[in-house]
């Protein structure tokens, strides 16, 4: 499940995670019970601020753009031209709190997506693939002023997805998985990724013989693109640190839920940590140190795991043979015959440890329906069996708290954490 250069996530959509790793049809011809939901114990219970700030903007979860994908959190993103006012915006950017840059297909930006600059290497177009744990994305990289709420990241290299003929994909991309170049396999019209991480691949993108980067000589048709190094401010950035004030992290604010879903839910993503009277973060917090790339490591059923929280990931996703699979359509969603109260054990960068709690429902339950696509306790088997990936069901009832890290880049002392 490496995701970019040397980060976990799972992509959400798309097939992610980025993530969640996995994505799903709300059909299927699983069966399953929900058992009695009613025995479960109550979630989180925290609500959303409303998103009536300029650092706020508001988070849809609901049928999505593609009608059949739950639990895919999205923003919409107003992407300008550098320091002009031709601007364009799109909805249906899913919030990625597990990568890091914007990312928007192309089919998303249509004739605009040729007014945006190109980023070149060596006179030659720039382009990415960029892995995540259901696929890649492949496009090239271009500069723009990006808005989100009231907050503007200025300048910034973002990728667009899919404007490269399919011929160019290089080998070592393709390797990856199934492509995650249109908005059925993607599940939303791109992704927003506003990680720990200022960078979405860092020092190992330096070298081009660990770069995810790709010179394109021959611009949109290249069919010999070649990987290349690329300095750190040309890689595609993530826009929390690029913004004027509020640039030192984000809080993803989602509603509590019932245990049987919802058809929607809307939540609030605040920037900045204690940098206004709306993003204080309360000393009753728990606050995990990770790495570079928001990672720590975790237990389940007494086996050590690399642990992470990722608003990307459609479910939780973590292994566990007692857990019965639904199988079908639903693929590795679990499908247990009751539902489940599970607990695991986060362990951060310093020795610090606490206990998580969250439920799984039968998937075919939750889903046969069609009409909830906003669930708290979908969970799966997805991607390494050596990870506990914490999906969107765990950031109901929740404040999550994501702190930049500041002290890589000097723009600060800040080391990343995530907390709630």
């Amino acid at each position: 499940m490496l995701a970019l250069t040397a980060g976990l996530a799972a992509c959400g959509g798309g097939g992610g995670s980025s993530n969640g790793g996995s994505s799903s049809s709300a059909s299927s011809g699983a069966s399953g019970s929900s058992g009695d939901i009613a025995s479960l114990p109550a979630g989180p219970q925290q609500q959303p601020i409303a998103a009536t700030a300029a650092n706020t903007v508001a988070v849809t979860v609901n049928r999505g753009i593609t009608g059949n994908m739950p639990n895919i959190p999205t923003v919409s993103v107003t992407i300008c031209v550098p320091s002009t006012g031709t601007c364009q915006t799109i909805n249906n950017i899913q919030v990625d709190t597990a990568s890091f840059g914007l990312r928007v297909l192309a089919s998303a930006l249509g004739t605009f997506n040729s007014t945006l600059p190109t980023t070149t290497s060596n006179g030659a177009t720039l382009a990415e693939c960029t892995a995540f744990a259901d696929g890649y994305t492949w496009g090239t990289v271009r500069s723009a002023d990006v808005k989100i709420g009231g907050e503007t990241a200025s300048g910034i290299p973002i990728q667009v997805i899919g404007d490269l003929a399919t011929s160019t994909v290089p080998t070592a991309c393709s390797n990856f998985g199934p492509a995650q170049n249109s908005t059925q396999a993607l599940g939303a019209n791109g992704i927003l990724g506003v990680g720990v991480a200022p960078w979405d691949c860092g020092s190992g993108c330096t070298s081009a013989s660990t770069s995810n980067y790709y010179a394109c000589p021959n611009g949109t048709n290249s069919n010999n693109c070649a990987t290349t190094a690329v300095a750190l401010n040309n890689q595609v950035a993530n826009p929390v640190p690029h913004l004027p004030v509020d640039n030192n992290g984000v809080i993803l604010q989602m509603p509590p839920i019932s245990n049987s879903g919802q058809a929607s839910a809307t939540g609030t993503l605040v920037f900045g940590i204690g940098t206004q009277s709306n993003n204080a973060i309360p000393t009753s917090v728990q606050r995990f140190a990770t790495n570079h790339w928001g990672n720590m490591t975790g237990s389940y059923n007494g086996r050590s795991l690399g642990a992470f929280l990722d608003s990307g990931s459609n479910g939780i996703f973590f292994s566990d043979g007692g857990i019965a699979q639904c199988g079908g359509n639903l693929g590795t969603f679990y499908c247990p015959a009751k539902p489940l109260a599970l607990s695991a054990t986060l362990t951060d960068a310093n020795g610090i440890s606490g206990n998580v709690n969250f439920n799984v429902v039968s998937a075919s339950a939750l889903l046969n329906s069609g009409s909830n696509f906003a669930l708290n306790d979908l969970a799966g088997s997805f991607g390494s069996s050596a990870d506990l990936d914490l999906g969107l069901p765990f950031f109901y009832g929740r404040y999550v708290y994501y702190g930049q890290d500041q002290a890589i880049n000097a723009t600060g002392t800040q080391k990343p954490y995530v907390a709630f």
